[in-house]
């Protein structure tokens, strides 16, 4: 069991673990003076401790200061309680428009509240804006939510018999980050370390940080025995990282037929206290900032900063649905200022092959899928508009894979058996998506064999370099290793005992205001959406969304519905009723159970129509694009056009019914 701080800003001046060591059952209290190796982790800084030392400082509530190791869970969380801590407590930094300026430092060695600056401009802006016949300006306002997982996070650690190296058991996103950390905790060779992916209850980017797989390396390391820690719901709340507080400021202006023109953004993030990969979601927000949409003159900064509030990390949508929601709210705006619906202006402005796009990226042909959804959803908007209805209609688009500069790798093994069955080994994180079914399907269709005959292994005991399972990109790039696989096995005339290998890489994209780079390549995969929420005009209930989504090529459509329907449920919870707010004077979420979130429940979503659209992309495999987090780029924003037309309300801020009796429905 974990001790976590009291106190989300103070100094650290004893921990007495004495009452703890006293109680019956327990075999051992670790701190921090028991950590071997570095205390610091972190996927891009290492600036998150694994555990507070005397003398340090807390930054968030979810730091822990001792490790308390029993012979049973109840025994470990009663004498976990019996740590005593003195502090020296700190006023904690939790304005992140203050942060900016405040002297104090929030979070411990670190030496400037700022963590991340993204900016690029294209164009000029200030002489576009004095030759556009509309122009709307709009601050907006998206909160914190909770990633509400089905199973909280466990590790099991186990040292080998003769405590040469260790083999963990992870329900993480990112073996590969957790083992080098691991090594680096306990002072020790990455050879000696093993990671081992665990298929999880959910993820949804929560678990691409470390939580407790330290811990628990930590005490099997040190007391020479297996190790096993399970978060509850309440310390997970505590500990892993959130979705992004977003404040940003729009301008956007167009001409007289709602051409747009120009477009100025600046956006402020709360992160919280440490990286995790904070500066790469505003980095994000930053280059979607403008959605898929053509807009020759663009100036956009975005600010991630630190403060003693829960640390805020990677989240399904990973700032495109922030700076989205924002984009499809000033359209609306712009368009009712033109004196057209919301379908036209998205329709004259949307971005085609050879147009330039946000940070300066030439589209090629995958972007075709954009314009392919509006014209697919274009029926449904006419038939709701004629039958009276509310409607809102959202566009959006989500990079696929990591890009930004990122060198992306991963590899795959089809090793034909004796038996005559066929292993398929990759080191994806199967966490609900069907990845392990993508790679069956492959394996079939590329050697024509039986796929009752093919085992799929989800294989993390060798160097696959797949890296985090994360960015929509599992069937994007996993796909393409194995197939590669299956062409190194076919020009082996599939030989029987080998592992043949197959590699699948991205590496020609460009890093977010790169100097010099006229046309950068942010991204080299991308996912399109158009949503159109049906509102109910006597009783303001949605009655339906219905769901374009181009995927490039649907390997599996029972599974991309799946991913569709799922991704509109958190979609409309984001955009209606979940928050997971923190005290201002304390830096605590004040919401400690699942209902509180404000999750829509099962029977309260609405319809959700689904339209796959499969306009390939150049150069992917199969033309793959990714389904995962486009599903709610574009909801927040359809639903607060409709909410609009029910009650003519514009809203700016999310959640938009969290305190409406009419959230319930």
């Amino acid at each position: 069991a974990l001790h976590l701080t009291s106190h989300a800003r103070a100094r650290v001046i004893n921990i007495d673990a004495t009452a703890a060591l006293a109680h019956p059952n327990v075999t051992a209290v670790l701190t921090a003076a028991d950590v071997p190796g570095e205390l610091m982790v972190g996927i891009i800084y290492k600036d998150w401790p694994v555990m507070i030392p005397v003398g340090g400082m807390t930054s968030y509530a979810g730091d822990v200061l001792a490790i308390v190791v029993a012979t049973d869970r109840i025994s470990a969380r009663e004498a976990a309680q019996l740590v005593d801590v003195t502090y020296e407590v700190l006023p904690p930094v939790t304005d992140p428009r203050k942060a900016l300026t405040n002297e104090n430092i929030a979070v411990w060695r670190t030496e400037t509240n700022i963590l991340s600056t993204s900016s690029y401009s294209r164009g000029d802006v200030d002489a576009a804006f004095t030759q556009c016949t509309h122009i709307v300006e709009q601050d907006f306002s998206t909160q914190r939510i909770e990633h509400a997982f089905l199973e909280p996070e466990s590790t099991l650690a186990v040292p080998s018999l003769d405590s040469s190296s260790i083999h963990v058991y992870s329900g993480g996103q990112g073996i590969w980050d957790d083992r080098n950390d691991i090594a680096n905790v306990l002072g020790i060779d990455n050879s000696q370390v093993t990671v081992e992916l665990i298929t999880n209850g959910g993820a949804f980017g929560g678990k691409e940080d470390m939580s407790n797989q330290a811990h628990a390396a930590l005490a099997a390391w040190l007391l020479k025995v297996p190790v096993k820690c399970t978060l509850s719901r309440e310390e997970s709340f505590l500990m892993h990282a959130k979705r992004h507080p977003i404040e940003m400021s729009y301008k956007i202006g167009c001409n007289e037929v709602g051409e747009i023109l120009a477009l100025h953004v600046r956006a402020l993030g709360d992160s919280g206290a440490y990286a995790s990969v904070g500066m790469k979601v505003l980095e994000r927000m930053a280059g979607h900032a403008s959605g898929p949409y053509s807009v020759p003159n663009i100036d956009v900064e975005a600010i991630a900063v630190r403060t003693n509030n829960p640390v805020c990390g990677a989240f399904r949508g990973f700032g495109a649905n922030q700076a989205q929601f924002a984009m499809e709210g000033v359209l609306d705006r712009l368009a009712e200022k033109v004196g057209i619906d919301g379908w036209t202006l998205r329709r004259r402005n949307v971005i085609m092959p050879g147009m330039v796009w946000g940070p300066g990226q030439i589209m090629d042909d995958g972007c075709l899928g954009a314009s392919q959804c509006l014209d697919e959803i274009k029926p449904a908007y006419d038939k709701a508009r004629a039958d009276g209805k509310a409607i809102g209609l959202g566009l959006g688009l989500k990079n696929s894979g990591l890009g930004n500069g990122f060198k992306e790798i991963t590899r795959a093994v089809v090793h034909f058996k004796h038996d005559g069955r066929i292993e398929v080994r990759h080191g994806w994180t199967e966490m609900g998506q069907g990845i392990n079914t993508v790679a069956q399907q492959v394996v079939v269709h590329e050697l024509g064999v039986d796929g009752s005959l093919i085992d799929v292994i989800v294989d993390t005991t060798r160097e696959l370099g797949q890296g985090q399972t994360t960015g929509s990109r599992g069937t994007l790039m996993g796909a393409g290793a194995v197939q590669a696989a299956c062409q190194a096995a076919l020009a082996a005339n599939c030989a029987v005992g080998v592992d043949h290998l197959g590699e699948y890489r991205v590496d020609w994209t460009t890093k977010l205001g790169d100097p010099g780079v006229e046309h950068p390549i942010i991204h080299s995969t991308f996912g399109y959406a158009a949503q159109l929420v049906v509102i109910d005009k006597e009783t303001g209930k949605i009655e339906e969304v219905i769901a374009a989504h181009d995927v490039g090529k649907a390997v599996n459509p029972q599974l991309c519905e799946g991913q569709i329907e799922g991704s509109v449920h958190m979609g409309l919870g984001y955009a209606l009723s979940e928050d997971f707010p923190s005290d201002p004077a304390t830096g605590y979420p004040t919401n400690t159970t699942l209902r509180s979130l404000g999750i829509l429940r099962a029977k309260d979503v609405p319809k959700i129509s689904v339209m796959i659209v499969e306009s390939p992309q150049p150069n992917s495999p199969y033309g793959i694009k990714g389904v995962g987090e486009i599903g709610l780029v574009p909801t927040a924003g359809a639903v607060a056009a409709a909410l609009y037309e029910y009650d003519g309300q514009w809203r700016s801020k999310l959640p938009m019914r969290r305190n409406d009796t009419s959230s319930e429905e």
